[in-house]
């Protein structure tokens, strides 16, 4: 992914970032504006969002005087292993470095969704759908699928046309995009910027594996997440009188023992990455890896968890996993071209459905989102650099 390079006026164009972030941070964005809200890095080790500690770029672990296991070596470019219950960060490398998240940003796209559309709402694939370069479930253009069975394909088989028409179903692809962006910063995840619902590469997108262990301690919350997220094969109503099956790419769920699930993916500039839940005797772990050599990050995963369980309660936490942002409960935004199998409502019938308390998504109004996207678009090239060999952040 391309990433500019920051100029010497890099002081002035974060300030300008925090400005419009805090402008945004009340609105979902106009369908006419696809651009996503900025993404914050803390300039100083003293307000590194979960703690200090993680500022740091290298390994960072804090091992007792004695009896300590030997954090794995793990050749990715930045992970975080963490207690989902306590929230303590066992250890870490870079982060909040900014990378590609290829294929696991779809857990944000899951857990921004799923408590907003109707399960039981259907969807007609658009032609953008149908077009996505695989992987992909291969929807196809006009035909109805239930909002349902495009989850199941988004998480178990990764389907990016899944991910494009899932975002369409909030009333546009860039209504959705929003409000992925919007539930990132209630999760206090300011390293994230989505562009694309499905993860590929985007100028512009960025996540950290600090955020993406936000995203994996929000999944294990959703109750619907986790059941299809640990489904080994579900059927998928392709088009009338033909099912496809899909299998779950995730071959920790068989292979590591207490695994709960997670997210793979890849592209050519993200190198391989990973999103990953496991539960032994009672704790939960958390882990996340970015920027990995292809075909190792599951392996490496495995070592981590397995590091974690032994010195979970023994090594000195570098971090915290920090709590989502309250926020007061919205109406969602109206998504028409979408109905319920189960309902007899006009056309209009909205694939959308009231947000539960605390999951407000607010509706930009009119131009003045046009105008603000304008401006986040502008900035978000201007604050975004590429560090060579590794992730990015804004200068200090």
């Amino acid at each position: 992914m391309k990433r500019q390079l920051v100029s010497g006026r890099a002081r002035g164009r974060r300030a300008l970032a925090g400005v419009l972030t805090g402008l945004i941070g009340g609105l979902a964005l106009s369908p006419a504006s696809a651009a996503p809200a900025l993404a914050q890095v803390p300039a100083g080790n003293a307000a590194v969002i979960g703690g200090g500690q993680l500022g740091g770029r290298g390994t960072i672990v804090s091992y007792p005087a004695h009896g300590a296991a030997a954090l794995p070596a793990v050749p990715a470019s930045a992970y975080v292993i963490a207690n989902a219950g306590t929230g303590q960060v066992l250890a870490a490398k870079d982060p909040h470095g900014w990378f590609d998240p290829a294929s696991t940003l779809k857990v944000l796209t899951a857990i921004t969704l799923m408590p907003v559309l109707n399960p039981g709402a259907t969807v007609v694939a658009s032609h953008q759908a149908a077009i996505v370069e695989p992987s992909k479930v291969g929807l196809i253009a006009g035909q109805r699928y239930l909002v349902a069975d495009l989850f199941k394909a988004l998480l178990l088989i990764s389907a990016n046309d899944a991910a494009i028409s899932l975002a369409q179903a909030t009333g546009s692809f860039a209504q959705g995009v929003a409000m992925m962006n919007a539930e990132a910063r209630r999760l206090r995840a300011d390293d994230t910027v989505a562009v694309q619902p499905n993860g590929l590469d985007a100028p512009g997108q960025h996540v950290s594996a600090y955020d993406e262990a936000l995203f994996a301690r929000q999944a294990l919350k959703l109750p619907l997440f986790m059941q299809d997220d640990e489904l080994l094969t579900a059927r998928f109503p392709l088009r009338p009188h033909h099912v496809v099956t899909l299998y779950n790419q995730d071959a920790m769920l068989t292979d590591y023992p207490g695994d709960l699930g997670g997210k793979i993916g890849w592209t050519t500039a993200a190198g391989a990455t990973y999103i990953g839940f496991a539960r032994r005797h009672g704790v939960t772990l958390i882990v996340t890896i970015l920027h990995c050599p292809p075909l190792t990050e599951m392996t490496y995963a495995a070592r981590l968890l397995n590091w974690g369980f032994a010195m979970d309660g023994k090594v000195r936490p570098v971090g915290v996993l920090v709590s989502p942002q309250p926020v007061s409960p919205q109406p969602a935004r109206a998504a028409p071209g979408h109905r319920s199998r189960s309902s007899r409502r006009p056309e209009s019938q909205l694939a959308a459905r009231p947000l539960p308390a605390g999951r407000g998504v607010p509706v930009a109004a009119g131009a003045a989102a046009a105008a603000l996207a304008a401006l986040v678009v502008g900035s978000a090239t201007m604050v975004s650099r590429r560090r060579s060999g590794g992730g990015s952040r804004p200068a200090p």
